[in-house]
This record gives structure tokens, C-alpha cells and sequence, in this order.
């Protein structure tokens, strides 16, 4: 049962914006590797993550260093060349740019964050949903199904528990009368998520989006600012 007093239930977590930092930049070295940690983090801006998900700059660079440190991430370093004669360049010339690649064990952990984003409620952070969103492809459509069934069960749940509780503050008058307006917007939040959340699962059954491993599905995210189509040929659930 889903408990609006802080415990965690079934459907719902906190996962934090730690989590979300992670995930972000253990996504966007997946999708470029080998990548260098200005353009990780200039790739990282351009999506408004400032805004969304109240990650700074300094903040990219310091997953980089921890997530490399856990064995994430693997760094290496290329060394500058000298165009003219197609050699290594002096050992007085500038050091080499750092860039960076995922481990197996960085693989495995992009893989559980972005899973927890999507099938998990995050009551506290609404930005793991929206870093879940940014890599959701990599996973078969059929576990994104499943994982916005289940994500809607825990929302329904999350309406009803919030429904009962302005009932109780409303008969006891328990508390001050502003906290009503509290528990109003909170309901209706998750009313909207809920929302939001049964049409996203219509259009993913529907075909749009390509998902692992249909063809086509690693070239990259779409940038021409066109509403996402279903696919040409319709998808098989099972």
C-alpha cells in the first residue's frame, strides 16, 4: 500500500537528483562514447538540464571524476598529433584531452537507473522521470509498457491515498487551512502525471518511438522538432 506519510510503497521510491545526475551522464557517454567531458557537458546544457533538473556545470564534472572513480567509466587520454607530419606532437606540446567510455559495470548501472526512473514514483524529484524519458529507447517497448502499467497503478494509488487524506483533514481540521490547498495541489499532480502518463502508454503501444532493438533505434536522438510518429511497420506486443 501506497503511504503518503514518507514511507516508500510498492511503486514508489526516492531516488533523488544524485540519481538523476548519474544517469544523465552515464547516458549521453553511452549514446557518444569515446566523448570528452566538455562535450558531455555542452551536450548536457543544450537538453536545459539547468532548468529541469537543477544540475550546474560543476556538477557534470564531478560525476565524471565519482562515476569513473566507482568504475563506471573508463578514462583515456588521446594524445595531440601533429597534423603536418601525421606524428605524435612534442612532449612539450599540450597535454591530451581526457575522454571517456562506459564499463561493463557503467553499462549495468545506466541500465538500473534508467529502470528505476521509469517504473519507480520518485514523490520528491520529478526529474528522474524526465532523465528516464531521455534514454527510454534503449529498453524493449514491451518492459516501457510494463513499466508505465505499473508506474500508473502507483500514481491511481497515489490519488487515492491523497483523497482520503484531504478527507480526514477536512472532517478533523487537524491542521491550518492552507494545508488543504497543500494536499490539493499535491492530488493534483499525480492526477496530472496519471494523465499524462495512460496517453504516453497509448502512443508507445500505438507504435511511436523506436525502441532496442527495432532498426533504426540507435541513430541518435531526432532534432527537427517534429511530434514523434509511430513507427512505419506496427509492433508486436508480447
Amino acid at each position: 500500500m501506497i503511504n503518503m506519510g514518507g514511507d516508500e510503497g510498492w511503486g514508489v521510491h526516492r531516488l533523488g537528483g544524485m540519481s538523476t545526475t548519474r544517469l544523465l551522464v552515464l547516458g549521453v557517454v553511452r549514446i557518444f562514447q569515446p566523448v570528452h567531458g566538455y562535450f558531455v557537458r555542452r551536450e548536457l546544457l543544450s537538453w536545459d538540464i539547468e532548468r529541469w533538473a537543477n544540475i550546474n556545470p560543476g556538477s557534470i564534472y564531478n560525476a565524471l571524476r565519482s562515476l569513473t572513480r566507482e568504475g563506471f567509466l573508463v578514462e583515456s587520454e588521446e594524445r595531440p598529433t601533429d597534423n603536418r607530419a601525421h606524428k605524435p606532437a612534442d612532449r612539450g606540446a599540450k597535454q591530451g584531452r581526457t575522454s571517456y567510455r562506459l564499463t561493463p559495470d557503467g553499462q549495468n548501472e545506466f541500465l538500473a537507473l534508467l529502470r528505476d526512473a521509469l517504473w519507480q514514483v520518485d514523490q520528491s524529484d520529478n526529474s528522474t522521470l524526465l532523465g528516464g524519458l531521455s534514454f527510454m529507447t534503449f529498453l524493449r517497448r514491451d518492459e516501457v509498457v510494463d513499466a508505465l502499467e505499473t508506474r500508473a497503478d502507483a500514481l491511481r494509488g497515489l490519488v487515492s491515498a491523497s483523497q482520503h487524506t484531504i478527507r480526514d483533514f477536512s472532517e478533523r481540521r487537524a491542521a491550518p487551512p492552507h494545508t488543504a490547498e497543500h494536499l490539493l495541489v499535491t492530488e493534483h499532480r499525480w492526477a496530472g502525471e496519471l494523465d499524462w502518463c495512460e496517453q504516453f502508454l497509448k502512443r508507445v503501444r500505438d507504435g511511436y518511438y523506436l525502441f532496442n532493438p527495432e532498426p533504426g533505434w540507435d541513430s541518435g536522438p531526432a532534432r527537427d522538432g517534429t511530434w514523434p510518429g509511430p513507427t512505419d511497420k506496427p509492433t508486436s506486443q508480447g
